[in-house]
């Protein structure tokens, strides 16, 4: 799908849509407790992936009225009876994995081919020091992924620099065993946020993870848990609120984005960003409201180590800003469904932006964005990123657009609902 965008000035009020992240984790804790009800969750191409697969591991899963009402596996997934495919979700193939782990057969999976060139290797060596047999087909640590239950407890490492998606599987997993956990950090936890996350929802479904006071990156996981995540409402994004808040102070607009309540998400760092780049931003953490006004913006110097998926957002906006922004300590950025850090410097250099790629980073010299045919990398966070860039350039197209359905099926109803000029030139 391609959309057209053109000048847009924006102004109202929208919901942010549910979380992502939390929606993963609340499914698969739920689908681990006997019985469990999640209130307003994201129904997305990515969290549809883990339904099914939870559904295939035994849980029995059904929507109503903005719920989802699980009949659970109790901490013991079935032997599925086909390969689970997690399509585009790397989230859904990691906690999978771990899951599978538990079982008392074996369980395949793959996914697309974009999941299919995602790195898992980390995962798959802690996983077999903990008494699974576990490979990958073409043996590079990429699905397809066989997985032959077995988990046991044990004092084991993991390479945290790549993405903290393995220690949350892990962490999720490894209550269940027979066994206690010890599980040490090597490196950097990048994404920690999102650990934190995985963490919180554990909490809430019963069980207890004890983080070493002297090492904040070691994990004692006690054994013969259970989970029991009764009921659970899903936060807002700030994620896919970034988009919006990001648009609204490019454009020297108004809008309000509700239901952006504090969590622990990393993503909620947008705010501070935007803040410090200029714009006129007011979060009402009670009313869980965040209204931009406009601003004036100026590039700045941003880590992004915890939140690597505003990426593709805070490029677009040090293409507007008055100077230079850099972007660093992003290299993760490089691992997600497609390499963010090329693919946002290639798309803006056709929008008439000098840029500078490194490594683990990149700089972005504000400028005047042109009008363009954009490539969208098939890449749900890029297609958002250059939507938005397109409201200041005009006359701008984005294709693979139908990438928004992995995180924000809503993307485009709602810009147009707050004035954006979007529409879809070609299904």
């Amino acid at each position: 799908m391609k959309v057209g965008v053109d000048n847009s000035k924006l102004h109202g009020e929208l919901y942010a849509p549910p979380s992502k992240s939390y929606t993963h984790r609340a499914i698969t804790i739920g689908s681990m407790s006997y019985q469990s009800t999640i209130h307003r969750p994201l129904l997305s191409a990515d969290t549809e992936a883990t339904i099914r697969a939870c559904e295939m591991f035994g849980a029995n899963i059904e929507k109503k009225n903005n719920k989802l009402e699980i009949n659970g596996i109790d901490g013991a997934p079935h032997v599925p009876e086909d390969v689970i495919d997690v399509e585009n979700s790397g989230t859904t193939l990691r906690f999978m994995t771990a899951l599978a782990s538990l079982t008392n057969g074996v369980t395949v999976l793959t996914g697309d081919r974009s999941v299919r060139t995602r790195p898992n290797s980390p995962l798959l060596e802690v996983l077999q020091n903990l008494g699974v047999d576990v490979f990958s087909t073409r043996n590079n640590g990429r699905a397809p992924l066989v997985v032959k239950g077995g988990l046991k407890g044990a004092i084991t490492k993991i390479d945290g620099s790549i993405s903290s998606q393995f220690v949350s599987a892990l962490l999720i997993a490894c209550p269940l065993t027979n066994n206690s956990t010890t599980l040490s950090i090597k490196g950097e936890l990048k994404s920690k946020p999102y650990v934190d996350i995985t963490t919180e929802i554990i909490e809430k479904a019963g069980c207890e993870i004890f983080v070493d006071k002297n090492h904040n990156t070691k994990f004692i996981i006690p054994a013969k848990q259970s989970y029991d995540l009764k009921e659970y409402t899903v936060p807002g994004d700030f994620s896919s609120a970034s988009y919006l808040l990001a648009a609204t102070a490019m454009t020297g607009s108004k809008v309000t984005v509700k239901n952006l309540f504090p969590s622990k998400q990393g993503d909620v760092k947008i705010i501070d960003i935007l803040k410090q780049m200029g714009a006129n931003i007011h979060w009402d953490k009670d009313k869980g409201d965040v209204t931009v006004n406009g601003g004036y913006l100026n590039g700045i110097t941003v880590d992004l180590g915890a939140s690597p998926d505003l990426f593709p957002t805070i490029a677009v906006l040090g293409a507007v800003a008055k100077g230079t922004t850099v972007i660093r300590n992003a290299e993760h950025v490089r691992y997600k469904e497609t390499d963010r850090i090329h693919a946002m410097a290639n798309e803006l250099q056709k929008m008439g932006i000098k840029v500078k790629e490194e490594k683990d980073r990149l700089t972005v010299n504000g400028g005047n964005l042109k009008k363009a045919n954009v490539y969208g990398w098939h890449d749900h966070r890029i297609v958002m990123a250059l939507t938005i860039a397109g409201l200041i350039a005009g006359d701008t197209t984005v294709d693979t657009a139908e990438s928004v359905f992995i995180s924000y099926p809503n993307f485009f109803e709602d810009m147009r609902k707050i004035g954006a000029n979007i529409k879809v030139v070609e299904e």
